[in-house]
């Protein structure tokens, strides 16, 4: 989880691999009308989130049901969008923070962050333009008591899978 620019996919990918797993990029289940809004600069509302997450939600859920693990890459800005990502679980508890679905935080600097979406723009890579980065870095909130890792995003990406993957395990 985290910002746009902070390496979910790439990390995603990677872990998953390393897991010998699925990996799901949540980029891919945006609707149109929300890349479009991304694409023009404009912010998501919860109205644009709620369903996209919802949809991400039933997906994780389709894995954990089969028992099969599988990474996400998902922005998931606030806890109650964890919670929404949380409740796939088939035995999730409202309210709970245990259960088998966990977050990993990858955190960098506004400037690195930045610096790294203006170089994907400019490769034309990605439909989110750096000016939004500031309203993610505001949207964001991690409350201690989640249990979220979180890994420094500058670490090189198999330095930070390896990380991860012993935190899973």
């Amino acid at each position: 989880m985290g910002v746009s620019g902070a390496g979910k996919s790439t990390i995603g990918e990677l872990l998953a691999k390393a897991m010998n797993c699925s990996f799901h990029d949540a980029d891919d289940y945006h609707p149109p009308s929300n890349k479009e809004k991304m694409q023009k600069g404009i912010p998501l509302s919860d109205e644009d989130r709620i369903p996209w997450l919802e949809t991400l939600g039933n997906t994780l859920r389709e894995s954990l049901v089969s028992e099969k693990s599988v990474i996400l890459a998902c922005s998931a800005l606030q806890r109650r969008y964890r919670d929404i990502l949380r409740s796939a679980d088939p035995n999730y508890v409202a309210g709970s923070l245990a259960g088998v679905v966990k977050f990993v935080l990858l955190d960098a600097g506004s400037e690195v962050l930045a610096a790294r979406l203006e170089k994907r723009a400019a490769e034309g890579k990605h439909f989110m333009p750096a000016e939004l980065l500031q309203s993610q870095l505001d949207l964001l909130q991690i409350d201690e008591s989640e249990g979220i890792l979180k890994v420094d995003a500058t670490l090189s990406p198999q330095t930070i899978v390896n990380i991860i993957y012993t935190w899973i395990l």
